[in-house]
């Protein structure tokens, strides 16, 4: 997502707008698109701000409230897959992907791939059969 634009220059689109010109006319002025004029002006008489509106997501998401489940499920069990925590969190009425799961880990600073000396876990070597 963009950085939105300096409070000068929308002072100036609206200083410019408030003299008579048109929304495009004012577009075609300061090079922006004329939604951004629009959405300015809307603003303006919203808020009777020109300040920008926060970016992104508000919150940590749905599961945020079940970080610390998670977190001492792990603890006790040392080693869960993203599906298992996904079947625990149902029981718990969070139906939810598990790739949120990951995003929830990679949040929490805890890793499901890796194993504490940051190398990939190794893959069984025993012999079929066995």
């Amino acid at each position: 997502m963009g950085k939105p634009l300096p409070l000068e220059l929308r002072r100036r689109v609206v200083t410019y707008v408030d003299e008579g010109h048109g929304h495009r006319e004012a577009a075609r002025h300061f090079r922006v698109s004329p939604r951004f004029v629009n959405n300015l002006i809307k603003l303006r008489r919203q808020t009777g701000s020109l300040e920008a509106r926060r970016q992104g997501h508000v919150g940590g998401g749905k599961l945020e409230r079940h970080a610390e489940f998670v977190r001492l499920r792990l603890a006790e069990t040392g080693e869960l897959t993203l599906d298992e925590l996904c079947v625990e969190l149902e029981v718990r009425g969070v139906s939810v992907h598990r790739s949120n799961v990951g995003r929830l880990l990679n949040r929490l600073g805890l890793s499901h791939k890796k194993n504490s000396t940051g190398q990939r876990a190794a893959a069984s070597r025993r012999a079929p059969g066995a």
